[in-house]
């Protein structure tokens, strides 16, 4: 899939010229953001099985002078209007098999992932820059049990058994940096429009070190409004800020993306400490479907997810839904 993406990136940016204009006007509204992500949506109960991430992220006026100061020494030049983004999630992970109390061997182990980020944001309109360190916790005091335990018995679903399994409390850091660039192409006589950005991201530490590169595509309407919607990490999300340009907006998209694996936490096992673990393969790959809708100060999007197999004993490739509620005010 590698060869396939570096040709995609090559070809697009020698291909005709973008037409989006660069946006200088700076947006007066902050965005608050709700990602959920579930198997549910696949119907199944295995591997990354539930994620819920909440993110705000401010207005781009009256930037603090540090923000300018932060961007000097970072990636992101200071051409762009910056953002300041918070955000805090939690994932789950489990086996195939949550009846099972005892260890499953060769199967994804049970682990939590509780954490709160802090990021820059840059957007000239055709490049976006995003870094952002995250702290969090893996472990029990991820609370990531309680939380399965509570939504199965709320649902009716099989109590998840083997949690006295999971990984080991353990600190955890990530820094993210991430670049997407866009460029749009108008499709006449029906008013609609297209564009392709491609992206590149690392995240660095000891719950993930991987490297990233891929491309989305879009049609539809109202474009300029975002770089797509957003997704929990380590996955490479669009945007969580959004600026529409018409009261009623909307289109369809895919991305595909690879990542090169050099750490992954939840499948490598802790850092410090023995337990459960799987051999993770190095490269993985995604296809991702959806379709995002604006209206007014409010974008509701969906989005299907399809991933290569993550690790050498895994028996089903993994298949999920996110689900992403974002609003102005």
């Amino acid at each position: 899939m590698h060869r396939f993406l570096i040709s995609l990136l090559c070809f697009f940016s020698i291909a005709a010229p973008a037409l989006a204009a660069e946006r200088i006007a700076e947006d007066d509204k902050g965005i608050f953001n709700v990602v959920w992500e579930n198997d549910i949506f696949a119907g199944t109960d295995r591997d990354y099985t539930n994620g819920v991430r909440f993110s705000w992220i401010s207005s781009e006026e009256n930037m603090p002078a540090w923000s300018q100061s932060i961007a000097h020494v970072l990636p992101m030049g200071t051409d762009g209007n910056k953002r300041i983004s918070i955000a805090a999630g939690q994932n789950m992970y489990a086996p195939e098999d949550i009846t099972r109390s005892t260890p499953i061997a060769g199967d994804h182990p049970y682990a939590g992932w509780l954490y709160g980020s802090v990021g820059l944001v840059s957007d000239t309109g055709k490049i976006l820059d995003n870094v952002m360190l995250t702290v969090g916790v893996v472990g029990p005091l991820s609370y990531a049990r309680q939380a399965q335990s509570f939504v199965h018995h709320v649902v009716d679903s099989p109590h998840p058994a083997g949690w006295d399994n999971q990984l080991k409390n353990e600190p955890g850091i990530i820094l993210t940096y991430e670049r997407k660039w866009r460029d749009m192409y108008q499709i006449s006589p029906f008013g609609l429009a297209a564009d392709f950005t491609p992206h590149v991201g690392v995240n660095l530490g000891n719950v993930n070190t991987d490297a990233a590169i891929g491309a989305t595509f879009r049609l539809g309407y109202d474009l300029p409004a975002d770089y797509g919607p957003p997704r929990i990490r380590p996955s490479l999300p669009g945007s969580d800020f959004f600026i529409p340009t018409q009261e009623l907006g909307g289109y369809l998209f895919t991305t595909i993306g690879e990542r090169a694996v050099a750490r992954n936490i939840f499948l490598d096992g802790n850092t410090f400490a023995d337990g459960p673990h799987v051999d993770k393969k190095w490269a993985v790959g995604s296809l991702q479907v959806g379709a995002a809708m604006t209206y007014g100060n409010t974008r509701l999007s969906y989005t299907q997810v399809f991933m290569t197999k993550e690790y050498d004993t895994q028996q089903h490739a993994a298949v999920f839904g996110a689900l992403t509620l974002s609003c102005r005010f």
